[in-house]
């Protein structure tokens, strides 16, 4: 056994709630995830907002987990893939969704396949000048010297553009895929949601002025974007709104909170740590493992869920059928059995591309090559017009133990 971690509060592994969305808005959880890695890398948690549930903290034993689809549902019919059952609804409801990542084979596979051209090689080479182009015109537009909120100005308008595009949806209503986004993962009772009803009432609205996009596209041209995808594909084009919905909520919040979350994360990163933006400036042939870090470092969704479908260990700690497993990628990208040095942020390190960010098996990120590619053209640019970004006041987190992301950035460009 390692040697045991000292906290700063007095709260033992027995008592802990490593789930608490304060703890990671506050910036807390990391001692904890390493106390646990240290001491029991399998935790339970007996009770929460969210029932009993095991913690998954280790690198190995997450990729264990997350590998084993068999013994490990991502099931919405089991709860889905985060930790709060309430954001697929009960399955006896009006509100129960259902995507692809909610999906075990043989449904999972067919579903993905039907949107799965949009991260293709061919397709990410179109839309590399667009992201570019847009990516230009924004920075040029910025108050070089000036205050400004980076998440807002920068991490959702350019995220949201490309989310845009993706769905070919309306934009100059864009900013309602953020606001969509928001909803699907926020907790109720949060500032973004007050309870489940509102959560329900906006994702309706959302439902509807998809199902209108997709009706006019059904019998259209076959173009590249994923509305025309799902309404055309044998697979998804008839399949019950509660999926549509589902397939909906899984691509917004995947092409949009982990790619802004990751843009703010780079800014937080090379503030904490000037010496790697000196290091990148001298040489610039680092920023494709740069980003790998970045994504490392940040892990812009903090956990999947799986439910234990039959009685199994994790590492050798039994787990029973019907537990609820969280696989906590935050801690396993710190794991210091993995990384060398884990909580530093290193650019030169040789082995940021293993990081767990994108998950593994059959579940791996459909669109972590476009993150990629969004995230080395912004860098690309930044590094040609400026020579730092400048945190200039507290930086606000989101209280949410799914996404590890930022409410506010204050920040001021050094030219």
């Amino acid at each position: 056994m390692s040697e045991s971690v000292q906290l700063s509060d007095d709260t033992s592994l027995a008592d802990l709630n490593p789930a608490d969305p304060k703890l990671f808005s506050e910036e807390r959880i990391l001692p904890y995830f390493k106390q646990m890695r240290a001491e029991q890398p399998v935790h339970y948690c007996k009770q929460s907002a969210y029932g009993p549930f095991w913690s998954v903290t280790r690198y190995k034993d997450i990729m264990a987990v997350d590998k084993n689809h068999e013994q490990f549902s991502s099931d919405a019919h089991f709860g889905g893939i985060m930790i709060d059952d309430e954001i697929v609804g009960d399955v006896n409801s009006d509100f129960f969704v259902q995507s692809f990542i909610t999906m075990d084979p043989p449904e999972h596979g067919p579903q993905r396949k039907a949107v799965s051209r949009i991260a293709a090689p061919a397709s990410l080479a179109n839309f590399d000048g667009l992201i570019r182009q847009r990516t230009q015109t924004l920075l040029d537009s910025l108050p070089v010297g000036e205050e400004f909120d980076w998440v807002d100005k920068v991490s959702i308008e350019l995220t949201t553009m490309m989310l845009a595009t993706l769905f070919d949806f309306p934009f100059e209503d864009r900013r309602k895929l953020t606001r969509w986004s928001d909803v699907t993962t926020a907790e109720a009772g949060s500032p973004i949601v007050e309870s489940q009803e509102q959560r329900i009432a906006e994702l309706m609205e959302c439902l509807e002025y998809f199902k209108r996009l997709k009706q006019a596209r059904k019998n259209g041209p076959a173009n590249l974007d994923l509305v025309t995808m799902l309404a055309q594909d044998a697979v998804t084009a008839d399949q019950p709104d509660s999926q549509f919905l589902g397939n909906l909520m899984l691509l917004i919040v995947g092409g949009n909170d982990t790619t802004r979350n990751t843009m703010s994360g780079s800014v937080n990163a090379f503030n904490q740590y000037p010496d790697q933006l000196e290091l990148l400036h001298a040489r610039p042939e680092l920023i494709d493992n740069m980003v790998s870090e970045v994504v490392r470092w940040q892990t812009p969704l903090s956990h999947m869920r799986r439910t234990v479908t039959e009685n199994t260990n994790i590492g050798s700690q039994p787990v029973k059928r019907g537990d609820k497993v969280i696989m906590w990628y935050y801690s396993g990208n710190r794991d210091e059995s993995v990384f060398e040095n884990a909580d530093a942020f290193d650019i030169t390190r040789d082995n940021a591309r293993s990081t767990i960010s994108f998950g593994f098996g059959l579940h791996r990120c459909l669109g972590m090559r476009l993150a990629e590619l969004q995230m080395r053209i912004l860098w690309q640019e930044i590094l040609a017009r400026w020579q730092r970004i400048e945190i200039t006041g507290a930086v606000e987190r989101v209280e949410s133990n799914f996404v590890n992301g930022y409410a506010r950035m204050p920040v001021r460009i050094i030219a």
